[in-house]
C-alpha cells in the first residue's frame, strides 16, 4: 500500500514546486479572488496558501486538472466526500487518536472501540462513493485503489469482526471475559479479552470454579470457544493499583512478539503457588490486556487515518473552487479545461480569454456575463514578447492580469476563464508593477523599479511568464525609454513569454529593428487595445501602435483638444 497519497502531486513528484512571488500574488489579486470561496477564514487561509505555490511540471499540472474535472463533473461526489472527510478529520482529533493516552481502563477501551467503528464506517463509505461515480483521474483512482486495498485487507476484515464482537454501550459494561493460556504446570502464560459483557458474573471465587473444573475432565473443551458455563468473580482491588504493585515485583512484562491484544506473565512468577498466582494475575492482566489491545487498534488505523485526513485540504481546495466555478457557469460565464503542452515549447493559445477578477466582480453584483469582453491571444516564436499599447483605461492592465490569472488557474488544476486554453506551464509567474510611494523612499521610483527588475530577471528562465505593467514610466520619457528598450532586448534573448504594458508607443515602433538584433527564436510583437469610433472596445489585436491617436481619444473624451477649449472661451480669445 502506498505510503504517500496526494490529489495535487502524482506519485514520486510530491511538492516539486515554486513559491509564487509575493509581488505576483499581490498584483494578480489572489487574496481578493479567494475571498468569496468560503465564509470561514481558516478555509480561505488554506485556499490562499495553496495558490501561493506553483508547479511548472506538465505531469503535475495534468494530474491536477484531471482531478478537478472529476470533482466538477460529479456534484454528488463533492457533497458526500465533504461529509466523509469531516468525519475523518473529527476522528483524527477525537479521543486518544492523537493524544497517546496511557489510560488502560475498560471505559477507555470501549470508547476506542467507538472510534474504530466510526473509522470502519468512513472507509466503507469512501469506498462506496468512489465506486458509484465514473471517475477517470489518476488521483482519485489512486485514492480508490488505496481504500480498496484497505477495505479488502484481511486485517481490516478481522478488525471489523473484532469490533462487532466487542463493541457495547459503555453504560452497560458489567464484566469482561478473559481467555488465559496456561503452561504444563497450569501457570498463566498469556491472556486476551474474549468479550465485553453487559451482564455481570454472579458466582464468586474464580479459584474454586477453576479447581472444580479441573476435577471434571468431561467438561474439558477441545477448543477455546466460551460456552457461557464458567463464571468468574471480580477482582477485589483496584486494577491500576494492582498493576503498579505487580510491576514492582516484576510479575508481568510486555512481549512484542505476542499476538495482538495479549499480555504475558514473566518467567520469575512461575514456580509459585498456582492458585495464588492465577488469582492475582487475572486482575493485573486485565489492565495490561486492555492497554495492549488499545495500542494494537491505534496502530492499525494510524497510517490510513493520517493518509486520508491529509487529503482534506486538497479536497477542500477542489470542492470550493468547483462549487464557485459551477455557480459562475450557471450565470453564463464560460470556463474550459486547459490543454497541457510541453514546457520547452513556451506557447499559449487562448480563445475567448477574459479576466477572472473582473468577471467575479460582475458575478458577485449579479451583472450580466455578456458585459465581459473576451479576447484571443497566442504566445509562440513569432509572438513571444508583446509590447501592449493603447488608450488609458482601455483595458491594458485587465488583459495583462487576465493572462497571469489564466496561468495560475491552469497550473492549480482549475478550469480557466476562456473558451479554450492550451499552454506550456510556466516555472513561475513574475510581475513588475509600479511600486507604492512608500517603497521608493530610499532609491527613488526609477531606482526601486530598476533594482526590482534586476532581481526578477535573475530568477526568470525561458519557461517563465513575465508581466510588466507601465514599468519605468515613473520618470521622464527619455530615461524610461532608454531602460525599457534595453529590457526588451534582453527579454528577447532570454526568450521568456512577456506582456509589456506601456504608454511608450515609440518602443513598439522600433520592433523591426529590435527583432533583427542577433539570432533568437523569440520575436517581439506589437499588441494594441482597439478603439471603435473613439470608444474603447476592450479588445486587443496584433497591430502597429496607434501613436498619437490614443492621446487624441483621451483629449476628446475630456474636452481638452484645441478646438474644444477654444469653444469654451468663444468670444473671449483674440
Amino acid at each position: 500500500m502506498a505510503e504517500e497519497l496526494s490529489l495535487f502531486y502524482p506519485p514520486g513528484k510530491t511538492a516539486q514546486e515554486q513559491k509564487l512571488p509575493d509581488a505576483t500574488y499581490h498584483d494578480l489579486s489572489v487574496e481578493t479572488v479567494c475571498e468569496p470561496l468560503s465564509e470561514m477564514e481558516p478555509e480561505r487561509a488554506i485556499l490562499r496558501r495553496m495558490m501561493h505555490r506553483i508547479s511548472g511540471d506538465p505531469d503535475v499540472v495534468q494530474y491536477r486538472c484531471d482531478v478537478f474535472e472529476d470533482i466538477l463533473r460529479f456534484p454528488s461526489l463533492r457533497e458526500q466526500m465533504q461529509k466523509l472527510l469531516d468525519r475523518v478529520d473529527f476522528l483524527k482529533t477525537y479521543g486518544s487518536f492523537d493524544k497517546g493516552s496511557d489510560a488502560a481502563g475498560v471505559w477507555e477501551l470501549v470508547h476506542r472501540l467507538d472510534e474504530m467503528d466510526e473509522y470502519i464506517q468512513c472507509v466503507q463509505s469512501i469506498y462506496k462513493v468512489l465506486n458509484e461515480n465514473a471517475i477517470t483521474s489518476e488521483g482519485l483512482r489512486n485514492l480508490k485503489e488505496y481504500v480498496r486495498k484497505l477495505y479488502e485487507d484481511s486485517g481490516f476484515e478481522e478488525l471489523k469482526k473484532d469490533i462487532d464482537a466487542l463493541k457495547v454501550d459503555a453504560a452497560k459494561v458489567k464484566s469482561v471475559t478473559l481467555g488465559v493460556n496456561l503452561n504444563d504446570r497450569f501457570e498463566p502464560v498469556e491472556t486476551g479479552i474474549v468479550s465485553i459483557n453487559e451482564k455481570a458474573f454472579t458466582k464468586s471465587n474464580v479459584i474454586s470454579n477453576f479447581c472444580e473444573f479441573l476435577n471434571r475432565g468431561d467438561d474439558t473443551q477441545k477448543n477455546t470457544d466460551w460456552k457461557g458455563n464458567m463464571t468468574f468473580r471480580t477482582a477485589g482491588f483496584d486494577l491500576d493499583e494492582a498493576t503498579e504493585k505487580m510491576g514492582k515485583v516484576g510479575l508481568l512484562r510486555a512481549n512484542p512478539i505476542l499476538a495482538p491484544g495479549m499480555a504475558t506473565v514473566a518467567d520469575d512468577s512461575r514456580g509459585g503457588d498456582v492458585i495464588r498466582t492465577l488469582d492475582r494475575a487475572i486482575s493485573a492482566m486485565l489492565t495490561r490486556t486492555v492497554k495492549k489491545l488499545k495500542s494494537i487498534l491505534s496502530k492499525h488505523v494510524s497510517v490510513s487515518t493520517q493518509t486520508i485526513s491529509a487529503l482534506i485540504p486538497e479536497f477542500m481546495f477542489y470542492i470550493r473552487w468547483a462549487e464557485y466555478i459551477e455557480n459562475m457557469q450557471k450565470a453564463g460565464f464560460f470556463f474550459c479545461k486547459p490543454q497541457i503542452l510541453a514546457s520547452d515549447e513556451r506557447v499559449m493559445q487562448a480563445k475567448g480569454l477574459y479576466n477572472f477578477k473582473l468577471a467575479q466582480s460582475f458575478f458577485e453584483k449579479k451583472e450580466p456575463a455578456e458585459q465581459i469582453v473576451p479576447n484571443d491571444l497566442d504566445f509562440d516564436g513569432g509572438h513571444r514578447i508583446y509590447i501592449l499599447t493603447g488608450a488609458n483605461r482601455g483595458g491594458k492592465t485587465t488583459i495583462t492580469q487576465a493572462v497571469g490569472l489564466a496561468f495560475l488557474f491552469a497550473q492549480s488544476g482549475l478550469y480557466v476563464p476562456a473558451q479554450s486554453f492550451a499552454f506550456s506551464p510556466a516555472d513561475n509567474i513574475f510581475t513588475h508593477y509600479p511600486a507604492d510611494e512608500n517603497q521608493t523612499m530610499d532609491l527613488g521610483r526609477l531606482g526601486e523599479e530598476s533594482s526590482r527588475f534586476r532581481d526578477l530577471f535573475r530568477a526568470a528562465t525561458p519557461q517563465s511568464l513575465l508581466l510588466l505593467n507601465e514599468s519605468f514610466s515613473t520618470t521622464s520619457f527619455e530615461e524610461g525609454f532608454f531602460i525599457a528598450r534595453d529590457v526588451t532586448r534582453i527579454l528577447r534573448r532570454l526568450g521568456v513569454r512577456t506582456i509589456y504594458n506601456t504608454h511608450m508607443h515609440k518602443l513598439a515602433m522600433e520592433l523591426d529593428e529590435l527583432n533583427q538584433e542577433g539570432e533568437s527564436d523569440s520575436q517581439i510583437a506589437s499588441l494594441i487595445v482597439e478603439t471603435e469610433e473613439g470608444n474603447r472596445s476592450y479588445r486587443v489585436k496584433v497591430a502597429p501602435p496607434g501613436g498619437k491617436s490614443y492621446a487624441l481619444d483621451i483629449a476628446q473624451k475630456y474636452g481638452v483638444t484645441y478646438e474644444q477649449l477654444a469653444r469654451e472661451k468663444d468670444g473671449v480669445l483674440q
